[in-house]
């Protein structure tokens, strides 16, 4: 018992930049990082959520928090997220961190499934970390159309990455793209995509 407790004391203090490396060597397609996204990058993207609409906010990808901490301070309530992450270790990790935040184990490639099981009425707002380049661009595109189709009309699909184009370019879908400058405090530096659909 004492042994037990002394390694989940030893694995609380394991910096989350540790934890990152360590999946990303298990899995560099899933993971795609080698570091959690920058208290900077995080702020930016949670920025773009609106906080006059109803309806929850999708996270996908949240990894080990840090966009999660920074959606909560921006001001939606924990109550009002519904985070999708891939592994079952961050599952647990998030679950611990961020009481209230509704953390489900799947892969955010399956979202038909996800919204069926989990999601019953329009998104305000989807909030994105998944490494889209690891991943065929009609694959990209589907998974960025599937959480439009999910959104409010106008509300938007934020996503960021260390390219100079966006995952999926505005003149292959039905949608707006609009792009940050680069947030340089991030590693590598990184910027933020928002896709949406225009309102009729």
């Amino acid at each position: 018992m004492l042994k037990q407790l002394r390694n989940h004391a030893l694995k609380a203090h394991i910096p989350d930049e540790i934890r990152f490396l360590r999946r990303w060597f298990d899995d560099p397609l899933k993971i795609g990082a080698v570091a959690p996204s920058s208290p900077a990058l995080a702020r930016k993207m949670a920025s773009y959520i609106p906080l006059d609409q109803s309806g929850l906010v999708l996270e996908l990808g949240p990894g080990t928090g840090v966009v999660t901490n920074a959606v909560l301070e921006h001001g939606v309530e924990p109550a009002n997220i519904l985070a999708v992450e891939y592994s079952s270790q961050f599952v647990s990790m998030l679950r611990d961190r961020f009481a209230g935040v509704n953390v489900i184990e799947g892969d955010a490639y399956d979202f038909a499934a996800i919204r069926q099981q989990n999601i019953d009425a329009p998104l305000s707002a989807v909030v994105s970390s998944l490494p889209l380049f690891t991943k065929p661009k009609a694959m990209r595109k589907r998974l960025i159309s599937l959480c439009l189709d999910a959104l409010k009309p106008g509300a938007p699909f934020i996503q960021f990455s260390y390219a100079l184009v966006p995952p999926v370019p505005e003149r292959e879908g039905d949608f707006t793209v609009e792009t940050s400058s680069w947030i340089l405090g991030n590693l590598p530096p990184a910027r933020v995509w928002v896709y949406r659909r225009p309102v009729n």
